[in-house]
C-alpha cells in the first residue's frame, strides 16, 4: 500500500467502514477534552482575575484530591471531608494572596510565574508529608459517584458509555456554565472582569484586589477540587496526575488565555483530536501520538494564530 495512500486515506476508509467505533473514539475524546477544558479553566480564571499565569494548577488539583482521599482515610465521613476540602482550598486562596501575591505586586510578570513554580514545588513537598507518596484511590462510591456502563445500539453497532464519564462530562459542563453565570451576573463576577481590563481603573472606583484575588483562587481550587476527584476516579490519586494538567497548555494556546469559552473550545479539540490520533493514525505512526498530538497542535497556533481562537490581539505601539 502507498505510504501516502495509507496516511491519508486510510484512516477515513476505517471511519466509515465502522462508525460505531468512530462514535466510540469521538465519546472517549469528548470527556477526555471537557475534563481537560476545566484544568484549563482553572489558569483562565487565575489569569483573567490578576494577570498571574498559575503554574501550580496542577498541583493544585492533586493537593485538593489528596486532601479529601486522606481526611476520609481518617474515618471523616465522604461529604463532611468534601467541605472540609473546600474549606481547605480557601485557606489555600487566602494564604496565597496574603503570602505570595501581596508582597509581589506590580512585579514583573516573570516574578510571578516563578513564584507560582514555587508554591507548585512546596505543595508537593507538603503533601507529601501529610499524605505520603503512595497511589490512593478515589471514593467513588461514597460521593454518590456513578459506577457500570451504558451500551446503547446505533449505527449498526454498540457505544459503550461509562456511567462515571458521563457525570464528569455532566459535573464539568454545569461547573463551566455556573462560573459563566457567576461572571456576568453577579456583582463579584463584574468586579472581577473589571479587575481583569484594568487593575489601577478597579482600585480608583474602590475594589478590592485582595478580596478579588482570594475569591478567584477559591474559584480555581474549586474547579482543581473537582476535576482532582473526576480524573482520580478514573484512576489513582497521585502526584503523578498533576502530569494530566500540563495538557491543559496546548487547550489555553489554542482558546487563549483569558477566554472561558476557548477554554471549552480548545479542550474539546484537543481531547478529541489525541483519541482520533491515537486510534486511526497512531498505528501508521508507530504509536504514543497521544502523547504528542496536543503540543504539535499548539505549536501550529503559535506559529499562525499566537493569541489563540477567542484571545485578543496585543497591539504594542512604539
Amino acid at each position: 500500500m502507498n505510504p501516502l495512500y495509507a496516511v491519508f486515506v486510510d484512516p477515513f476508509v476505517q471511519m466509515a467502514a465502522a462508525p460505531d467505533l468512530f462514535a466510540q473514539t469521538i465519546w472517549t475524546g469528548f470527556v477526555g477534552g471537557v475534563l481537560y477544558s476545566l484544568i484549563a479553566l482553572g489558569f483562565v480564571l487565575i489569569y483573567k482575575a490578576s494577570g498571574v499565569f498559575n503554574f501550580a494548577q496542577g498541583i493544585m488539583m492533586v493537593f485538593a484530591a489528596l486532601t479529601l482521599v486522606g481526611l476520609h482515610e481518617k474515618g471523616v465521613p465522604a461529604w463532611l471531608a468534601l467541605a472540609l476540602t473546600v474549606a481547605v482550598m480557601y485557606g489555600l486562596a487566602f494564604g496565597v494572596e496574603r503570602i505570595v501575591l501581596r508582597p509581589l505586586v506590580n512585579q514583573p510578570d516573570i516574578i510571578l510565574l516563578m513564584a507560582t513554580f514555587g508554591l507548585t514545588y512546596f505543595l508537593i513537598g507538603f503533601g507529601q508529608f501529610v499524605f505520603g507518596g503512595n497511589p490512593k484511590q478515589m471514593i467513588t462510591s461514597e460521593l454518590g459517584l456513578p459506577s457500570g456502563a451504558i451500551d446503547l445500539h446505533i449505527l449498526g453497532g454498540a457505544v459503550t458509555l461509562q456511567k462515571l464519564d458521563i457525570a464528569a462530562a455532566a459535573v464539568a459542563l454545569a461547573m463551566v456554565g455556573a462560573l459563566a453565570l457567576f461572571f456576568q451576573k453577579t456583582r463579584i463576577g463584574r468586579a472581577l472582569r473589571a479587575v481583569a481590563d484594568d487593575h489601577q481603573a478597579a482600585l480608583s472606583v474602590g475594589i478590592s484586589l485582595e478580596q478579588i484575588w482570594v475569591v478567584v483562587w477559591f474559584a480555581a481550587g474549586v474547579v482543581a477540587l473537582a476535576t482532582g476527584i473526576m480524573w482520580g476516579a478514573r484512576s489513582d490519586v497521585s502526584f503523578a496526575l498533576q502530569v494530566v494538567a500540563l495538557k491543559a497548555l496546548p487547550v489555553l494556546i489554542l482558546g487563549g488565555l483569558t477566554s472561558i469559552p476557548g477554554a471549552i473550545i480548545g479542550g474539546l479539540i484537543i481531547g478529541i483530536g489525541e483519541k482520533l490520533g491515537e486510534f486511526y493514525w497512531g498505528p501508521l505512526l508507530g504509536g504514543g501520538i497521544e502523547r504528542w498530538l496536543a503540543y504539535a497542535i499548539a505549536l501550529a497556533f503559535l506559529l499562525f494564530r499566537p493569541q489563540g481562537l477567542f484571545g485578543e490581539k496585543i497591539i504594542e505601539r512604539i
